[in-house]
């Protein structure tokens, strides 16, 4: 696999830059290997400042310069401490669950949680708002803890259906419930910066769980969303 990933052959009949403009999700766990946590946070940080140096030497940088000399040291924190801290399931908010002690059996909508995340094709920014609804089945949680999934999620490489769906699985299992529903609309600057260079499209993923999928609820869920 090695070898065609360097030539860019073909694997199951795709080549590997038509998976990555064509945004082909691969599957609905984020792709790690086994011994993705063998190294420590600072032997990955050491590693990664490393190969960043190499690429900025490629491109003709010069590293003495003052204000690049920092910069491979900056880029690794930032991958690990901040943009990709999702990848490290230490890093999971912990959620505690309350009685629905107001009896409130209608759905909840938490609107426009902003999140940004990186595209796993091109590693370029995605970024945008996700809007979660749940029906109680007799437990709650706190609010802030959906920015937190959300967040948690967003913090990693990413395909935008495998991050709609993981969110949703997410909060059915910590809300002891199927009926959620998670909605994302996001610009990717892979689309917009580079390649077609569209500036104006986003895209939208949803998961409907439980009684999302009847249409009475949906278009209830939907008046909620309008603006």
């Amino acid at each position: 696999m090695l070898d065609a990933l360097l030539k860019n052959k073909p694997l199951n009949g795709h080549s590997h830059d038509a998976y990555g403009d064509d945004h082909l999700p691969s599957g609905m766990e984020t792709p790690m290997r086994p011994d993705a946590f063998d190294l420590s946070d600072s032997e990955k940080k050491a590693k990664i400042a490393y190969h960043f140096g190499q690429i900025m030497d490629t491109l003709g940088l010069d590293l003495t310069d003052d204000s690049l000399k920092g910069t491979p040291q900056r880029v690794a924190r930032m991958y690990i401490d901040e943009i990709f801290a999702g990848l490290n399931p230490g890093n999971k908010p912990s959620v505690s669950l309350f009685e629905n002690k107001y009896q409130y059996g209608q759905m909840l909508v938490e609107k426009n949680i902003g999140f940004y995340s990186n595209c796993e094709h091109h590693f370029v920014p995605i970024f945008g708002k996700a809007h979660i609804a749940y029906i109680s089945s007799g437990k709650v949680i706190g609010l802030s803890k959906l920015n937190r999934i959300v967040d948690y999620y967003a913090r990693r490489p990413q395909v935008q259906e495998r991050m709609t769906n993981q969110i949703g699985a997410e909060l059915q299992q910590m809300l002891q419930t199927q009926d959620v529903a998670v909605i994302l609309d996001a610009k990717h600057l892979c689309v917009s910066s580079r390649g077609i260079r569209d500036d104006h499209s986003t895209t939208v993923t949803a998961f409907y769980g439980g009684k999302f999928q009847e249409n009475e609820t949906l278009a209830q869920l939907q008046h909620f969303l309008k603006d």
